[in-house]
């Protein structure tokens, strides 16, 4: 797959707090969500990549062009949507719209009318005097209809019901098959990595845990009733005994092949959800 955005040894500093260095690439045709716990650097990731605060190490490369060169004709190429929009209050909806769609060619007027019909915004009431849900869904209908060919939402579902983001999610999806595309979304929400994501990268406290293909995480990641008390021994691809029967495991194909060599049965086993595994990761269980 082709390379649509390259990071590499990137390294931001702010205050006390350090991102990188990271080394991470995304690809055309793929959804990427960014995970991690409170602080430990998605949104600035995503602001250095967007150019929005300059990285003081490394370089960022958006369709081969660095992003730090006098040529900008890449953010015309990209959507964002930050966590938050400032100086917008004073704007009604179709304001906004008349703003925004002079910078994009690509802009879609008709999926932003669909957006608007299905989500009921009031586009002649002024952004500041809508809820943070009916914000937030302006907010994505502004960034949809670019039609941009990367699209970057950093908590897109903030602030919304659930029927809204269950709407979202399928919108996300079809936008996909408009052609080809790029998504990376920066998420707390478990559902839409479930739904959305092909990739999964994990950030902690500043520094990257990896990318990681989702299936082949939910593939390996498993949890183990067995059928008699364990030996007090190294299991391979084990991360956690929870009793003498239960076990937990980072990867099955291992675990599974020791198992078998020793004779030992289990009654069931399950493979784990998304979250569950993110959450191994992060309280360095999963290493």
């Amino acid at each position: 797959m082709e390379k649509w955005i390259e990071i590499n040894r990137l390294k931001k500093n702010v205050d006390d707090f350090q991102l990188g260095p990271i080394d991470l690439s995304f690809e055309a045709s793929t959804i990427t969500a960014v995970v991690g716990n409170n602080g430990a650097g998605k949104s600035t990731l995503l602001k250095v990549l967007m150019r929005l605060a300059a990285q003081n190490e490394g370089e960022i490369k958006v369709f081969g062009q660095l992003i730090d060169s006098e040529a900008e004709g890449w953010k015309k190429r990209i959507a964002y949507l930050p966590q938050t929009l400032v100086g917008c209050d004073s704007f009604n909806g179709n304001q906004l719209r008349e703003l925004v769609s002079k910078w994009y060619p690509t802009w879609d007027q008709s999926l932003f009318e669909q957006l608007v019909e299905m989500y009921q915004i009031p586009l002649t009431k002024k952004y500041g005097k809508l809820s943070q849900g009916v914000q937030q869904k302006l907010n994505l209908a502004l960034t949809l209809a670019r039609d941009a060919e990367i699209l970057i939402l950093d908590e897109p579902t903030a602030h919304m019901d659930i029927p809204s983001k269950q709407l979202l999610l399928d919108v996300i999806v079809e936008w996909m098959e408009r052609g080809e595309k790029l998504i990376i979304i920066s998420s707390h929400q478990a559902e839409d990595i479930r739904k959305l994501a092909d990739y999964v990268v994990v950030m902690k406290e500043g520094q990257l845990l990896g990318k990681f293909e989702k299936e082949e995480l939910t593939s390996q990641y498993k949890q183990y009733w067995m059928e008699d008390s364990l030996p007090n021994e190294p299991i391979p691809g084990v991360i956690e005994r929870k009793n003498e029967r239960i076990l937990v495991s980072k990867c099955a194909e291992e675990t599974e092949s020791y198992l078998a060599s020793k004779q030992l049965k289990w009654l069931r086993a399950k493979n784990l959800e998304i979250e569950e595994i993110i959450t191994y990761m992060l309280i360095g269980k999963a290493s």
